[in-house]
């Protein structure tokens, strides 16, 4: 799980570098195109591409890989705008939103304290965006609808059977994220791509498709309560990223909001276990 959330924070700082040097959905496309390839490459090697038989799984597929597309184009959106650490600090708050998303839509059970933890985590997301205030644009919220993309995808991955391939369903969501790409470029101008936006394309794809197989590896294998705290490793790295390669660092406010985030995430897994025990 460490290494899957460093190399998807690698892959973000990678595209938050290119959005200096190419418009935003060229970005999306060329990297859509790479990860599409590289994907295809893999399950067509370990023999794990089928489109799922029976008519929920499809349209679960689907919706998964719609929100895909939504959260590339909202999460990206954001880092190009925003400080890396910041966007990932509001990332942090998905096990709140996935678990107050399964109490709200597949009535699962949610006891008052989870209750309790995800509105205090929410108050701590509040401290990093800040409505109102100067700080709060456009992209904050775009970062915000990334969260909301992401929760629903991993609901819909919840709610697929067990017949559906995993790399089936990364490879179906890096190709609608390259379709959102060559979407998005129609009536916009390309710039010519140069030889270090190849380099940071060329990584950020091979830090994606890393990411995305030790994501799988760990989901399936390791114990659930044990690998989900290692998610918020994410952070760390982002900050380290943000500081030394962008000579970002957030202010206090948005420090302790993540730790706010962290802390209530962390609250609600134990609480989850202990419930189901």
């Amino acid at each position: 799980m460490i290494a899957s959330m460093t190399a998807f924070t690698l892959n973000d700082a990678c595209m938050k570098a290119l959005g200096a040097e190419l418009p935003l959905f060229q970005a999306i496309f060329l990297r859509g195109v790479l990860a599409s390839v590289a994907l295809y490459g893999l399950v067509r090697f370990y023999g794990r591409l089928s489109l799922p038989v029976g008519a929920k799984d499809r349209w679960l597929v689907a919706l998964r890989t719609a929100c895909e597309v939504g959260a590339a184009f909202f999460f990206i959106s954001a880092l190009f705008n925003m400080p890396i650490a910041n966007v990932t600090a509001i990332l942090q708050a998905l096990p709140l939103t996935v678990t107050l998303a399964g109490a709200v839509f597949l009535r699962e059970p949610v006891g008052w304290r989870r209750w309790l933890a995800i509105l205090v985590g929410f108050a701590g997301v509040v401290l990093i965006v800040r409505p109102g205030t100067d700080g709060f644009t456009l992209y904050s919220v775009y970062a915000l609808l990334a969260v909301v993309c992401v929760t629903v995808r991993d609901l819909a991955a919840r709610r697929m059977s067990a017949g559906v391939p995993s790399t089936t369903a990364a490879f179906f969501a890096a190709l609608g994220v390259a379709v959102l790409g060559a979407i998005g470029s129609i009536g916009s101008e390309w710039v010519a791509v140069s030889a270090g936006s190849v380099g940071l394309l060329v990584l950020a794809t091979g830090f994606l498709v890393v990411a995305i197989l030790t994501s799988v590896m760990t989901m399936r294998v390791g114990d659930l309560a044990v690998v989900t705290p290692f998610r918020y490793t994410s952070l760390l790295v982002a900050l380290i990223l943000g500081l030394v390669v962008f000579g970002e660092w957030p202010d206090a406010l948005t420090l302790i909001g993540a730790g706010v985030i962290i802390a209530m995430g962390l609250f609600t897994i134990w609480r989850e276990q202990v419930a189901n025990t």
